[in-house]
């Protein structure tokens, strides 16, 4: 996979790290999980793709979180489709840059992608917190 490839509704693995993590010091995700590229965006003067990545848990959310429940169609678009229920959590973003991510394997291969018509509704639903710092778990150190 290229940087590229990684564009909106991509699904890959990734040591997605949440922000209760982070802010209790830890610095590496504890397993890979499925993640959805909710924003690539790549710059025009430099070679750099930065990524806003989402995480996919099969976990029910705990109370005061804000997540949308995938459907089973769009679980086996993700690549997810042995999971009985999974939820994409929009109140929490990690932020990588593909090129220098110690993070993002590229050698793998995507697991799927979200229809078109389930982003522009995860758009609408997560803009809010991408529009404050405090959603984002950022992974460029």
């Amino acid at each position: 996979m290229k940087p590229e490839d990684l564009k909106s509704g991509v699904i890959v693995d990734y040591p997605y790290l949440w922000r209760w993590q982070q802010e209790r010091g830890e610095t590496e995700g504890r397993k890979d999980r499925p993640v959805c590229v909710a924003i690539a965006l790549r710059r025009l003067d430099s070679s750099k793709t930065y990524l806003a990545l989402l995480a996919i848990s099969g976990t029910p959310p705990q109370p005061g979180r804000r997540t949308l429940e995938l459907a089973e169609i769009e679980c086996r678009r993700a690549g997810i489709k042995t999971w009985k229920a999974a939820w994409i959590y929009i109140d929490e973003y990690n932020f990588d840059i593909a090129e220098w991510s110690y993070y993002l394997d590229l050698s793998q291969e995507p697991r799927g992608r979200f229809s078109k018509s389930f982003m522009m509704k995860l758009a609408a639903e997560c803009s809010p917190f991408f529009k404050t710092r405090q959603s984002r778990v950022d992974r460029t150190d």
